[in-house]
């Protein structure tokens, strides 16, 4: 191009931007005195004028220009009409390049002279675009064809045109960095210059081609047919010449004839829609540039449409196509952990937590398209929505308002997304140019939901990684897998198990995927939630702020709590509450049934309960508190240490067992990518309807206990509730962590040895609490751009493994902590471990603390051997809801955990918890026996015999 060429190019285009934003500027203030009427006829005159100062422009530079510009006049959804009615006329009416430049190319680059190689050429274009010219031909076998010829020296323009791009982009977010598109223009960069090579065009046209004509019904997981649209044969293709199949077809900003030919608009663009939806989630290749120049619409009926142009095509991975069908699913159902899971799958970073308006904001790429006619107001909606977001960022940061118009909540947008998102805001802008409305939730959703079903479909048997790979750590583990390929995905989803015997690890493995619509595996260190396995947890630390001189089990908890002694609650001492004997077992139950999310709220949540009135009198009767027993607990945890519950739990159990990160009461933001999913297994789901509570259960747990188990999944699976502090219900550890747990108890407090594994990440190496990085400092000039935002202070911000697993890290104190995590073992949790065993299971000098013949010792649920009831019993622990358990013998040094996602009657859990004990000679608690007797959790993990 020549220096002087490249400044002048680089003038016009800076020049002209300035040019229009003081103009702007000028009309803005000159408006502010004016009749609304005239404020109209002002700025519409004032779109004209510099719409067409824009167009003149683009065509004058052509290049990546053009293409800027053909991008910008389909959406009709943002810009104001006056941009579309100009810049519409680029879309394919560029003019035409000289002809003795067109058959030069083609002589050249197919090395024959024109005649040999077609019997007839028009000379007149098709069409001319940014980087092609398009001419009607005829082989001289007498097929009928298209040649698109590259414009000659196209290539030193569009590179050129990208660095100017470039240069602008990043000058606007030096002076605005809310509107920082440097990710964006960083992928055009990369992408962009695939477009000139048209080999590579003709074999992305032949791809997408094979895909979507195929059959897709099983194998992807549902889609039951394929798109019904046409795309040209391949006839040859070098670098700058591709010739294709002629199809006469209709141009869609053709009106008239769209009209002549009765083509119902409606059908072409959901049509399109479909096959670009195909394209994206079920094949991972997709055009990434649907412009309305890119599509033909056939005249002869049905009329379909006729994709073009596959220059600009992007491939993308399967965990990619994962994370982008589980932001669009999690749009449609409003599920904020879904949607947080998968931006750290997808390698999206947020500098802040605000859930709610990511929501927002992610479900503008999904929503409703809108008319042309509509699109002032639908400026205005997204406009009001980015003030309120705008307003809550500010809020939440504590910034004023030229902080917050200053500061960027996006730390790294994956290059994957950058043309996914393209995609939808141009096809967006095509129903709204046809003037159609189009409901993307509904087609697409069939596509999104194959992609996430249909790597589960095959089961274990079929799926290599379905149990995941990590060593055999003895025989009984060996037998456990095969087991679990047994059961197979029918009977699980999603399963950890981890035992350690005498303070080893035997058992640690983890099989099956993070939930219905999360295809990703189970790995050792996903977070699974356990339901009432809470309660041991939440027991643990009252036991162990007793061992500290904190309280006593026979004090009164008015003595701690002051408030909580009204309403005949003043003779409730510690030891009522952990052996379930207060009498405030319905206590706020019916919030679960009036006001679910109302449970968040901890402080409320602990002042209520201090005016509730006990049914019981205290001691007279072990009925169990299924709910109320977090909050009493939690209450006399904080007040007797004085300090936050989570904290309590950091300093009793998490730290001192190096578990950080994979055992939790609410969780942090941050761990979202780490979450299973619950949901329900439906056939076992019909045999509850024939269960009866004994005595010792509360009737109200029972009496709608279908309805109970269908919602709790819904309700379980909200980030309110994962993050909330629900110390008897939601607490979400990996079996690993909960495993490790009981073996500390089992030795009387003692922490057993590190926990070997070879998994990506060790146990203890986690981040307990992540946190957001933060703004970058401005770089200074001539420093080095290497690497993303969120490299600061020597070191990523954040880590994301190769399953989407996102670890963001804080500051070098916290490595300190977890590098102790990695090489722990040692110490004690408890100065007195034999005085605590006693109190755990409520015998020795605490036998006249507990319910006589009552289920639980002091907090754990004690467990009988089946088939020998006069054994005394040396095995505690607690399960919860739906098949998750962690309990210890004391007698034969075990301690295990199972955690699962799909709820069911326990079936699974019973049949993995005999296996190994059956295995290690160990007697079978009753809990998990055919016949034995059940605890309360377990009275819903009912099966009949296996």
């Amino acid at each position: 191009m020549g220096w002087g060429n490249t400044l002048t190019r680089r003038l016009k285009v800076f020049s002209m931007a300035l040019f229009i934003y003081l103009d702007y500027k000028a009309v803005q203030k000159r408006v502010k005195w004016v009749s609304t009427s005239k404020k109209d006829a002002i700025l519409t005159k004032t779109h004209e004028r510099n719409a067409r100062r824009v167009l003149n422009l683009m065509i004058e530079l052509e290049g990546l220009w053009v293409k800027m510009g053909q991008y910008l006049s389909t959406r009709a959804d943002v810009l104001p009409e006056p941009y579309i009615n100009v810049l519409k006329q680029l879309q394919d009416s560029l003019p035409p390049r000289p002809l003795e430049e067109v058959h030069g190319t083609i002589e050249k680059e197919l090395a024959k002279p024109m005649n040999d190689l077609f019997a007839n050429f028009v000379l007149d274009p098709l069409a001319t675009a940014s980087i092609a010219q398009v001419h009607r031909a005829t082989l001289v076998d007498g097929r009928e064809v298209v040649v698109k010829i590259q414009h000659d020296g196209i290539k030193e323009i569009i590179l050129e045109d990208l660095k100017n791009a470039k240069a602008l982009v990043e000058w606007i977010a030096w002076a605005e960095p809310q509107y920082d598109f440097n990710p964006m223009i960083d992928e055009w960069c990369k992408e962009a210059p695939k477009e000139l090579d048209f080999n590579n065009e003709a074999e992305n046209t032949r791809a997408v081609s094979r895909n979507l004509s195929r059959k897709t019904g099983g194998e992807s997981g549902g889609v039951s047919s394929a798109v019904d649209v046409l795309i040209p044969e391949v006839i040859q293709s070098t670098d700058k010449v591709l010739i294709l199949q002629y199809m006469d077809g209709i141009r869609l900003n053709d009106n008239d004839s769209l009209e002549a030919y009765g083509v119902d608009k409606q059908r072409l663009v959901e049509e399109i829609t479909r096959a670009y939806a195909h394209q994206i989630y079920v094949d991972g290749f997709f055009n990434g540039d649907p412009h309305p120049g890119n599509f033909l619409v056939s005249k002869e009926p049905p009329h379909k449409p006729i994709l073009l142009d596959f220059g600009l095509t992007k491939c993308i991975s399967q965990s990619m196509r994962q994370a982008l069908a589980k932001m669009f699913l999690s749009c449609a159902e409003g599920d904020h952990v879904a949607l947080l899971s998968a931006f750290a799958e997808m390698g999206l970073k947020l500098r802040v937590d605000m859930p709610e308006q990511a929501m927002d904001i992610a479900t503008v790429f999904f929503r409703q398209s809108t008319t042309a006619n509509e699109a002032k107001e639908n400026i205005k909606t997204l406009n009001d929505q980015r003030e309120r977001n705008v307003k809550a960022l500010q809020e939440k940061m504590k910034m004023n308002k030229k902080e917050v118009r200053r500061f960027n909540p996006v730390d790294a947008f994956p290059g994957d997304a950058i043309i996914f998102t393209r995609v939808l805001n141009l096809l967006r802008g095509l129903s709204a140019s046809l003037n159609v409305r189009i409901v993307y939730l509904d087609i697409m959703r069939p596509f999104a939901e194959s992609t996430l079903l249909g790597s589960m479909m095959c089961g274990p048997t079929a799926n290599s990684q379905w149990i995941y790979d990590s060593p055999v750590n003895s025989e009984v583990e060996s037998k456990l897998r095969n087991l679990l390929l047994e059961l197979g995905s029918n009977k699980i989803l999603g399963i950890q198990v981890c035992a350690y015997k005498d303070g080893n690890v035997i058992i640690d493995t983890a099989a099956g995927t993070l939930g219905k619509y999360d295809p990703r595996p189970v790995q050792p260190d996903s977070l699974f939630p356990v339901f009432s396995v809470t309660k041991g947890i939440t027991a643990g630390m009252v036991h162990w702020l007793v061992d500290k001189g904190k309280l006593k089990y026979e004090e009164t908890v008015a003595n701690i709590w002051p408030k909580f002694g009204t309403n005949r609650k003043e003779l409730i001492k510690v030891h009522h509450l952990l052996n379930h004997t207060s009498g405030l077992h319905n206590a706020l139950g019916d919030v679960m049934k009036n006001d679910p999310l109302l449970v968040c709220d901890w402080e409320e949540m602990l002042h209520q309960i201090t005016n509730c009135t006990p049914e019981t009198e205290p001691g007279s009767a072990q009925i169990y508190h299924y709910l109320s027993f977090g909050w009493l607990c939690g209450g006399i945890i904080e007040h007797a240490s004085g300090k936050k519950l989570q904290e309590v739990l950091e300093e009793a159990i998490v730290h001192p067992l190096h578990i950080e990160g994979e055992l939790y009461i609410g969780i942090p933001p941050g761990v979202e990518s780490r979450l299973a999913a619950l949901t329900v297994d439906m056939e076992e789901l019909e045999r509850l309807s024939g269960i009866r509570a004994g005595p010792d259960v509360p009737q109200e747990l029972l009496s709608n206990v279908a309805q109970m188990a269908t919602g709790l999944p819904v309700l379980f699976n909200t980030l309110n509730i994962r993050r909330a502090i629900l110390p008897a219900a939601n607490g979400h550890c990996s079996a690993r962590a909960l495993a490790r747990y009981y073996a500390a108890l089992v030795a009387g407090g003692a922490v057993p040895p590190p926990h070997t594994s070879s998994s990506t990440r060790a146990l203890g190496s986690h981040v307990h609490t992540p946190k957001f990085p933060t703004m970058p400092s401005k770089k200074k000039k001539g420093a080095s751009k290497k690497g993303s935002n969120s490299e600061q202070n020597g070191h990523d911000a954040s880590l994301t493994d190769k399953n989407g697993y996102t670890q963001l890290r804080t500051s070098d104190s916290d490595e300190g902590s977890v590098a102790v995590g990695r090489n722990g073992g040692g110490g004690r949790m408890f100065s007195d471990g034999a005085k605590m065993l006693d109190a755990f299971m409520g015998v020795g000098e605490f036998s006249s603390m507990i319910h006589p013949n009552g289920k639980f010792g002091l907090g754990f649920r004690r467990y009988g051997y089946a088939g020998d009831s006069s054994k005394v019993t040396t095995t505690f622990g607690h399960s919860g809801m739906g098949g998750s358990t962690g309990f210890c013998d004391v007698e034969h040094g075990l301690a295990m955990a199972v955690t699962v996602n799909k709820m069911s009657l326990g079936g699974v859990t019973r049949r993995v918890v005999r296996l190994v004990c059956e295995e290690l000679g160990v007697p079978v608690p009753d809990e998990f026996s055919v016949a034995g007797d059940k605890g309360p959790d377990m009275v819903l993990n009912l099966a009949p015999p296996e």
